[in-house]
């Protein structure tokens, strides 16, 4: 144990430290607002210089201030101490003293990496690495790593027991927390990774794969902030509920300009939650769903005009059913997509009633454009144009596979009965239930096949300090970050991401892959995932072929992170022992750490099931400090959160066992893990992924009927 007084001494140390970078933080702050209100004094010299000259001095340090403003809990974290005899503080920003000498190093810095990279068998220069926690700007806790015992000089002090074990130990919040402080070396080789090409990170349950990726993010916007945050930074999760989790880190490492999406809220206006079974997943997620896709966004409307009857001069004009649709496969026939080709449809209209025309026994004949205008003036003619070729919305075609008979006709030949049958019972009830996750990504297919109604007129930025009303007003530099990240989430900027992050990508479906691809064809790529995880139950080589033609030729540089922080030995080895069941060579991660804390397994009857789940529940609430999650099978989870429903509070989370991917807690009550294995060909992988989930304790719950 480390002395009292000692540890108190080297405490007050850093917080002498600490209290002079809040100091500057302080006065940086007010030079930059001061900056702003000159800004604004220029504007009232009236000449266009003085314009110009002002905008961009307001700019500036309206993106200083903006910086500087962020929430910085925890804003210095570490301290290197260096063969040199140099000292160098790290911190979530950098930070100059009055003469220009670091205060604090941002931890993305070149400088910094030291504090990451370091280690006993490579010190890089570096005697003691210590890590400084904080709350409320006072010094909490310090724990030194001695990398270099050799150099250190005499009288260095050493306290605490080892940095990561220390921060291994704290509590879990409902929101994922940032790893700054305690990135280890193998995987700050991946954050640093080059900002072009594929990186490729890889690695077992806990590893900190998410961590790295968001991390990485953080870097890329740091050390190439004109490209990745004018190009915008796209990060893609499984759901919903793991999007919620991670929202937090990037913001608490200072950058605020990626977007976020789970697989379900990728298409513009869609937000679905809704997970179908494996089958029909695996069936939605394949290649062979875009033939069945591109012959549904070329076939009739539903309900549509069979027939068109004009009279023009006494004479009846008409069009058969089969006329209309020789015109409508006419029309497509180039290839192009149906809603950009609604013209060329229309002017096959036009010319198949002037053919009849010109055969007419009347007087003079019009013009051919005259007789145009003069039918596309008549109101019935234009409603009839509007039934037979409207612009459709990938959701109006979507809708047609909920038809049996449609969707037989769009499946013949390329999906199985069984196949198309499972297809049509998911579809059953679209109306009323809405979209399924695996469905987002064929309306984005579909909106490749169908196009755009018109081609959009170029959008006007706007001003950021424009006229209202007569009198130049300046927007804020948080109106134009958000209003920047809302352009990036436009549907017609979506090609335009500078670097895509996708996480859990084990999971992703190869339609899923054609859709995250349509938003990084210009960009670089970070892919996180763990093969062992898979919940993909269809074809391995279709979805390596999705996921190579997204990710395209561009270099790749592959990582792999080899340590287990998050789960105590003692829960990784009943994980462990599952996984071996399909995978007997695969190597798994190693953990770090042990409890002595053994797991604990009950087998109840169905009758008792509701109130051990109770039990086992608020007994973990009362063991850990942080959160307890209740893991359950898809379609158990809404009924077991009833069941739970009076222990309900910040710390506990009822999820099923697709939602727990990339999750944590502290404790985890895993419900009915039978059913979860036997639910699918990946259910012993599901299952894998539930047992990972925990930081303390684990309890599972069986049926023993």
């Amino acid at each position: 144990m480390t002395d009292l007084t000692t540890l108190e001494q080297e405490m007050a140390a850093e917080q002498c430290h600490l209290d002079r970078v809040y100091a500057r933080l302080a006065a940086l702050r007010q030079s930059a607002a001061l900056a702003e209100r000159e800004g604004y004094q220029l504007a009232r010299v009236g000449n266009f210089g003085a314009l110009v000259e002002r905008d961009a001095m307001v700019f500036h340090a309206a993106r200083r201030r903006h910086s500087l403003d962020a929430e910085h809990e925890g804003l210095v974290f570490g301290r290197l101490d260096l063969h040199t005899g140099a000292v160098m503080h790290i911190g979530r920003l950098g930070i100059r003293g009055e003469n220009s000498e670091p205060l604090l190093i941002d931890w993305r810095a070149p400088a910094a990496a030291a504090f990451y990279q370091a280690t006993a068998a490579d010190p890089q220069g570096v005697i003691r690495r210590r890590m400084i926690q904080s709350a409320d700007e006072r010094v909490t806790r310090i724990e030194d790593d001695l990398l270099d015992p050799a150099a250190a000089p005499p009288g260095m002090r050493v306290v605490g027991d080892g940095a990561l074990l220390a921060n291994l130990s704290r509590a879990t919040g409902r929101g994922m927390r940032d790893i700054v402080a305690t990135i280890q070396r193998e995987q700050d080789q991946a954050i640093r990774s080059p900002g072009s090409g594929v990186t490729i990170v890889s690695g077992g349950p806990g590893t900190g794969k998410t961590a790295v990726a968001l991390h990485r993010a953080a870097y890329l916007l740091y050390s190439d902030r004109n490209r990745f945050a004018g190009g915008g930074v796209l990060v893609v999760g499984p759901s919903g509920v793991f999007v919620q989790y991670i929202a937090s880190v990037l913001p608490s490492l200072g950058e605020e300009t990626a977007t976020l999406h789970s697989l379900g809220s990728l298409f513009p206006g869609v937000v679905a939650t809704r997970v179908d079974r494996t089958e029909v997943a695996a069936i939605k997620g394949s290649l062979r769903m875009r033939q069945v896709l591109r012959r549904a966004a070329r076939d009739a409307v539903p309900d549509g005009p069979g027939e068109l009857r004009l009279l023009y001069r006494g004479e009846l004009l008409r069009l058969t059913t089969a006329e209309l649709d020789k015109i409508r496969t006419r029309a497509l026939a180039g290839g192009g997509r149906r809603n950009e080709v609604r013209r060329v449809g229309f002017d096959g209209i036009f010319s198949a009633l002037w053919a009849q025309v010109r055969k007419m026994r009347v007087g003079r004949l019009p013009d051919q454009r005259v007789f145009e205008d003069e039918v596309a003036e008549r109101p019935e003619f234009r409603d009839f144009l509007r039934a037979w070729w409207p612009r459709l919305h990938p959701w109006h075609v979507l809708g047609w596979l909920a038809v049996p008979e449609r969707l037989r006709a769009y499946t013949a030949g390329i999906l199985s009965g069984a196949e198309t049958r499972l297809l049509a019972e998911s579809y059953r009830n679209l109306d009323a239930d809405g979209p399924t996750i695996a469905d987002v990504a064929l309306l984005d297919e579909l909106d490749e096949l169908l196009g755009k109604p018109m081609k959009r007129a170029a959008r006007r930025r706007r001003d950021p300090f424009q006229l209202t009303g007569g009198v130049r007003e300046l927007s804020t530099y948080a109106d134009r970050q958000r209003a920047a990240q809302a352009d990036r989430q436009r549907p017609e900027d979506y090609r335009e991401y500078a670097h895509v992050v996708v996480d859990e990508s084990q999971d992703v479906s190869p339609m899923q892959w054609r859709m995250i691809g349509r938003r990084g064809r210009l960009a670089s790529w970070t892919v996180v995932g763990d093969p062992a995880q898979t919940a993909w139950a269809g074809d391995p080589r279709e979805l390596a072929q999705a996921r190579d033609k997204a990710l395209g030729r561009r270099p790749r540089h592959e990582y792999t992170l080899s340590t287990n922080y998050r789960n105590p030995a003692e829960i990784f080895a009943v994980a462990a022992e599952v996984i071996r069941e399909v995978h007997p060579d695969l190597p798994l991660p190693t953990a770090v750490r042990t409890t002595g804390v053994e797991p604990v397994a009950l087998r109840v009857p169905a009758a008792e099931l509701p109130e051990q789940i109770r039990t086992a529940t608020a007994r973990l609430l009362a063991e850990v400090e942080g959160t307890v999650g209740v893991i359950t099978p898809v379609p158990r989870r809404t009924e077991i959160a009833d069941w739970v429903a009076e222990l309900a509070g910040p710390r506990l989370q009822v999820v099923d066992c697709l939602q727990a991917k990339g999750m944590e807690y502290d404790g985890v009550v895993l419900v009915a893990p039978g059913e979860i294995r036997a639910d699918s060909e990946s259910g012993v992988r599901t299952l894998y992924v539930a047992l990972s989930r925990a930081t303390q304790r684990l309890t599972t719950i069986d049926l023993t009927d």
